[in-house]
């Protein structure tokens, strides 16, 4: 009996073993998930930043007249998706 007992013991030793670090597992996944948010949310508002910035150095060329053709076709094509997005926006908007 007293074999059986002491695995017993060892048994709940090791299920309250287990126990705590699935806890302690289970607290780290939610910080990480909160951290991982707050970096997507900081990643956008930087995309969002860096598609302001762009645009307004596209428009300082655009305005200095300093733009190379290159330069000239990638800020037409630009100009093109931003015209069929406003359009996708007017027909949203009527429909």
């Amino acid at each position: 009996m007293s074999i059986l007992s002491n695995q017993l013991l060892q048994l709940q030793q090791k299920q309250e073993l287990l126990l705590k670090h699935y806890l302690i597992l289970k607290r780290e996944n939610v910080q990480l998930k909160k951290s991982v948010s707050k970096k997507e949310v900081q990643l956008q508002k930087t995309e969002e930043q860096l598609k302001d910035l762009q645009q307004k150095l596209d428009a300082e060329k655009l305005s200095k007249g300093s733009l190379d053709n290159p330069e000239k076709k990638v800020l037409e094509k630009r100009l093109n998706e931003y015209i069929k997005e406003i359009d996708r926006c007017l027909k949203l908007l009527n429909t």
